[in-house]
């Protein structure tokens, strides 16, 4: 017989069964990274200000070649602006990272506006054309906002690289969304309402934009003051900063020559008017592959990355010259313009972490800014090119020049990856240096 329990202890009985949990859902890497705290503000603001950047150049085309009667008067205004932004956005920049966001960045703001309000008057009211390169440079003071925003994502995600390629993978979303949306703008503004419209609603959006993004105090980089910034390297010389800058002035030059040409092989075509949206449709297959590269969790050393990237845009730019040469159709080359430009993104998202780790510290706007400076000097430069082929040969031969650009950027890459790439990666931000790693930011 079984032994009863002592006293009045009841019999044990069988425990109850406890009902299983179902695990929570992890919440997505955009999710989580817009869960900080002021994130979400300045984001908000950072976008307001970042649309314009894409409405300025248009805005002013259309307006002076609308009331002058002269595209090349409109191309010279707007070429001297871009270069007035590539000699002052560093130097705009440095006092960024010296003084802070919020004191240096709302008086340039405001500095930019009166330029481009001054545009606006003088064109209304037919001002000498000197005046119009006048008052277009006074914009050069324009603060890179992209930049700002990502110096701050490199202050709230300090040592969470994982994180850090998320939020370097929505700037760069960002950027070919405003990129492609502002022109758009622009156009339907000046040719709804007036010509100056386009340009009148940029002003407002940047300066409004600028406001809100510099009053979310709480996520701004502390500011280096004059010391600190005095002692720190230029990133310009910075160990692997200058190979940075040439694949950047390359990457121009295939956005630059791609846009030119994609133009006039329209305008051959007899679809002039549906340029616009085959380029839009370039820019959003890059918004789209940002935008899924940011889910990914990196793996291995950012110069491997890199020279993959770079080599799958060299070789998917191969599509719109074959489908230009093979076919003609407008159609078929919206579609290779479209899978072509998802390699445009995760290039350019690996381009700004590398930047990020070489760039001194306390000096990070001015590298981001750097980098900007020569995308704008590659995009004139293809610009240039691209149209000089297309009048000497042929748009369609004229899709070997982005082809070109992208190879020679290929080649600057491996040639300035260094050896210890093959190995480990290592989180830029928490490992220690050795005297032959690149300085972090």
């Amino acid at each position: 017989m079984p032994q009863q329990p002592y006293g009045n202890a009841p019999t044990p009985t069988k425990a109850p069964r406890t009902p299983t949990k179902t695990p929570s859902r992890v919440p997505g890497p955009y999710r989580r990274l817009f869960a900080h705290p002021g994130a979400r503000a300045f984001t908000v603001g950072n976008l307001i200000a970042r649309l314009p950047m894409g409405m300025f150049s248009v805005s002013a085309v259309v307006m002076i070649a609308g009331t002058r009667g002269s595209y090349a008067l409109a191309g010279a205004v707007t070429a001297t602006g871009l270069a007035a932004t590539a000699l002052v956005a560093p130097w705009t920049a440095r006092l960024v990272d010296r003084y802070g966001q919020a004191r240096v960045a709302v008086p340039a703001t405001l500095l930019a506006a009166l330029g481009s309000l001054a545009l606006l008057l003088c064109v209304r009211y037919d001002a000498p054309a000197w005046t119009l390169f006048a008052a277009y440079a006074a914009t050069a003071t324009t603060p890179n906002t992209g930049g700002m925003s990502r110096a701050r994502w490199a202050h709230l995600l300090k040592g969470d690289p994982g994180s850090l390629h998320t939020a370097n993978s929505f700037e760069q979303a960002a950027d070919e969304l405003c990129f492609m949306l502002g022109p758009v703008l622009a156009a339907f503004l000046c040719g709804t309402f007036f010509p100056e419209a386009g340009t009148l609603v940029g002003v407002v959006l940047l300066v409004t934009g600028v406001l809100v993004f510099a009053a979310q105090r709480s996520t701004e980089p502390p500011p280096q003051g004059r010391t600190a910034a005095a002692s720190a390297r230029s990133p310009f010389r910075a160990p692997g900063m200058p190979p940075l800058l040439a694949v950047c002035l390359a990457m121009g030059a295939v956005s630059g020559s791609t846009e030119v040409v994609t133009i006039a092989f329209a305008d051959a075509e007899g679809h002039r008017t549906a340029a616009g949206a085959v380029l839009a449709l370039q820019a959003a297959g890059s918004c789209a592959a940002g935008l899924w590269f940011g889910r990914l969790s990196p793996s291995g050393p950012a110069e491997r990355c890199y020279a993959w990237c770079i080599a799958a845009m060299t070789a998917l730019l191969t599509l719109p010259l074959l489908a230009a040469s093979l076919t003609g159709s407008l159609l078929l080359l919206s579609t290779a313009l479209l899978i072509s430009g998802m390699a445009t993104a995760p290039t350019m998202i690996t381009n700004m972490a590398l930047v990020q780790q070489r760039t001194p510290e306390g000096r990070l706007n001015e590298g981001m800014t750097l980098a900007v400076t020569a995308l704008l000097g590659g995009i004139a430069c293809g610009s240039a090119t691209g149209g000089w082929v297309v009048e000497h040969l042929s748009p369609t031969a004229a899709y070997g020049v982005p082809i070109t650009a992208a190879a020679t950027a290929l080649l600057i890459a491996l040639a300035a990856t260094p050896s210890g790439a093959r190995g480990t990666a290592r989180p830029a931000t928490t490992a220690p240096q050795t005297k032959n790693d690149p300085p972090t930011a």
